[in-house]
């Protein structure tokens, strides 16, 4: 038997213990065997693999084509893996997030101002006369007045519209273009607030339904006139007279039926150059509807041009009503306050000169001081007006020559400012912190309100003008004490006071609720009353039927005292200057400290203060 076996796969098998051949040589022999040979047995997958190394397939699997690359299989599966657990992660948080109920931070509820100048805006709506719009909002009002105009000895014959001035239906447009030309001025400067607050297209249309009204009341289209309207209606009850009229009678204004005079003037500086103001300030604040903008700058300019020409105040006389109601002291306030207003709408720097000029300052009183210096109303606008053109100088400094009397106008509001403060023995306070402009006087609420949005407004210049405050002799006072003077005084209108009474109706827990009101004290009941057929309405000492929302009273009495009875009109009657007052106040202190001023809409018509410079010359030419 031969010592050498038969190898199964085709060659002698040698056994040879001493075989020193490496593992390496082995395998290079097997490579080198006849494949052929292999065809005579199948073999399984690890026998070839043992023969014949990895396939090229299994190679290819090691690495994916991705057609502009080739990567390795590993890194592409890791990378795809990766993607579908991250995606899958985002999901399910993206679930649960929407899923679980959530509390949102919500924006912070209103302050107390922008509660109140919701309010005190309503009243404008409740004062409107003639034919209502739909969105009126004070359902116990209608149409009204529809005839004014038609008296016999009107030259005028369409006066319908524009507002009541108080409790009663006559419509004097002295203290009602004073009451427009600061809503405008509030406007002007606050218009971020208003729109913040929800009501600039509210307080637009207030200002527009008065202005449309002023245009009727003069000739507007023309350049020069001779005559205005002065008021509509008449409240005189002078030697016991029965006849019926505003003040006589006791009627909702939709019911009246007596005749209603027409007043006319012919010299009246102060009732014009108070409209001229009044649309040139408008025409500020609809400068975006250009058509309408010129149309009260041109009717502006018409009357102050009739004020310059025709010298003469309003109420001379002393019988009329409105010496009795709105006496004007004098017009040469009117004429800095027009003045300035018409620089403003129009960029002439004719009406700034004016505006400036020592005499017409002199006459306005800006030299000396006096018990009611620094007070700021309907019949005074000097403070207002000093205001007015510091801003001029703060923002635009125009230099010379108005410098040295701008610049007296700003020391003089420094002054004024300085006597709102407590520290200043200017004007007295009640007990309860009420500054007394009108030194214990009658409704003083009116002019606490002006000077709260003065103080307010002047602090927001001097901010707005990287100054931090103010000099009052030698000591400095911070912006922040002028706000919190108006803040104190707004406060206690709104209710901190002795009678923890809000004296804006429809604000607060506690009002007055028997408002010197014929339209809120008579009930809109299908019934009729006639003049004196209301009388029962105005002696009751039930509460009034109609709430009048937002109507600030003439307020509580030196003392602190307030008498909540509709026959005394000194505490309960609101008043449309008195309001408007309240409206620029309230907006002023509204909202985000950091929403300021405007600082430019003022300015829109003024051209560049100083000439441009010529071009260089042309190049030198041998």
């Amino acid at each position: 038997m031969s010592m050498y076996g038969r190898d199964p796969w085709g060659g002698p098998l040698e056994i040879n213990t001493a075989d020193s051949a490496t593992d390496d040589d082995r395998s290079r022999n097997l490579q080198d065997l006849d494949r052929a040979a292999l065809s005579s047995r199948p073999l399984d997958e690890t026998q070839q693999s043992w023969l014949l190394g990895p396939s090229g397939e299994q190679k290819k699997k090691k690495y994916v084509d991705l057609g502009c690359i080739i990567v390795s299989r590993k890194i592409f599966v890791w990378t795809v893996g990766t993607l579908l657990v991250s995606a899958f992660l985002a999901g399910f948080i993206t679930l649960i997030v929407k899923t679980v109920p959530r509390h949102h931070r919500g924006r912070p509820p209103p302050d107390n101002y922008t509660l109140a100048l919701h309010k005190s805006l309503m009243f404008f709506n409740a004062q409107r006369s003639g034919k209502l719009p739909k969105h009126n909002n004070v359902s116990w009002r209608g149409n009204s007045c529809l005839k004014d105009g038609n008296d016999a000895s009107s030259t005028f014959k369409d006066l319908a519209g524009g507002f009541y001035d108080a409790g009663d239906a006559i419509k004097f447009n002295f203290p009602k273009s004073f009451a427009m030309t600061m809503l405008s001025w509030s406007v002007i400067e606050y218009s971020a607030k208003y729109e913040a607050a929800g009501e600039l297209n509210h307080v637009k249309e207030i200002i527009k339904w008065g202005s449309d009204y002023f245009l009727k009341t003069f000739n507007h289209s023309a350049d020069s006139i001779d005559k205005l309207v002065a008021q509509v209606g008449i409240g005189s009850t002078a030697g016991g007279s029965t006849t019926p009229n505003d003040h006589y009678c006791w009627m909702r204004p939709e019911d009246i039926d007596y005749p209603r005079p027409v007043t006319e003037c012919h010299s009246c500086s102060d009732l014009a150059a108070e409209m001229a103001a009044a649309l040139a300030a408008a025409s500020i604040v609809f400068k975006d509807n250009k058509a309408y903008s010129q149309k009260l700058v041109h009717g502006a300019k018409t009357l102050f041009k009739f004020s310059r020409d025709q010298r003469g105040r309003y109420s001379a006389g002393g019988s009329s009503d409105a010496a009795l109601f709105y006496n004007s002291t004098s017009y040469w306030d009117e004429f800095v306050w027009g003045g300035a207003w018409m620089y403003y709408a129009t960029g002439n720097s004719s009406y700034l000169q004016l505006a400036t000029t020592p005499g017409l300052a002199k006459h306005a009183g800006a030299f000396w001081g006096g018990p009611d210096y620094g007070v700021f109303s309907w019949d005074n606008k000097l403070a207002g007006a000093q205001v007015l053109l510091s801003r001029l100088r703060l923002f635009l400094s125009p230099g010379y020559p108005y410098e040295e009397i701008l610049r007296t106008f700003h020391n003089q509001t420094s002054i004024v400012m300085c006597s709102y403060l407590p520290i200043f023995t200017t004007f007295n306070r009640t007990k309860g912190g009420l500054i007394q402009l009108n030194h214990g006087r009658p409704q003083p609420l009116q002019y606490v309100v002006n000077a709260a949005f003065l103080a307010t407004l002047y602090s927001d210049y001097l901010e707005a003008a990287d100054t931090p405050g103010w000099y009052c002799g030698p000591n400095f006072y911070s912006t922040d004490v002028l706000r919190e003077f108006a803040k104190t005084q707004i406060d206690y209108i709104l209710g901190k006071n002795p009678q923890k009474m809000s004296y804006v109706v429809g604000f607060g827990n506690r009002y007055p609720k028997h408002v010197h009101h014929r339209g809120a004290s008579i009930p809109k009941n299908k019934i009729k009353y006639n003049c004196k057929g209301g009388w029962k309405w105005r002696d009751t000492s039930k509460a009034n039927p109609n709430t009048l929302d937002g109507a600030m009273v003439a307020g509580p009495d030196k003392h602190d005292g307030f008498r909540d009875v509709r026959s005394n009109y000194n505490y309960t009657e609101p008043t449309l200057a008195g309001n408007a007052g309240l409206v620029a106040a309230l907006v002023a202190l509204s909202g985000e400290k950091n929403i300021g001023i405007d600082k430019n809409t003022i300015f829109s018509a003024v051209p560049p203060m100083f000439p441009t410079p010529p071009p260089p010359p042309a190049p030198w030419k041998p």
